[in-house]
């Protein structure tokens, strides 16, 4: 895939980007990308469950994530959950999007709006 079509996903919303963040280090299923959500962002960030499963029809028309084959062993999980990966192209956008926010927060810093963090 090219950066034109990487950039064609830009911005994203921040549901949107909260939701891969989620899944950058494995496959998760609807309720585990909620709770990691409200978990990392001590709670600032709740997403409702129509909310989330909108968003990941979306991310999977538009192949960001896929649904994963790949289930943990039925007696220790319900098998009616679904798992969703992160593809490739779901990766660099949410790379992409990282960065971009990265670049307004230097701008901002440039112009002294927000102090740079200080180094332990």
């Amino acid at each position: 895939m090219t950066q034109t079509r990487v950039d064609a996903f830009l911005p994203l919303t921040p549901p949107m980007l909260h939701t891969l963040v989620a899944l950058a280090d494995g496959d998760k299923h609807g309720y585990a990308i909620l709770k990691e959500i409200a978990r990392r962002t001590d709670g600032a960030v709740r997403l409702s469950a129509g909310t989330l499963y909108a968003l990941i029809r979306r991310a999977a028309a538009d192949g960001l994530i896929v649904e994963s084959g790949e289930r943990p062993d039925i007696a220790l999980d319900d098998e009616r959950r679904r798992y969703y990966r992160l593809t490739p192209l779901g990766r660099r956008v949410a790379a992409a999007e990282i960065e971009r926010l990265e670049s307004i927060v230097e701008m901002a810093r440039q112009k002294k709006l927000v102090p740079r963090p200080r180094l332990a």
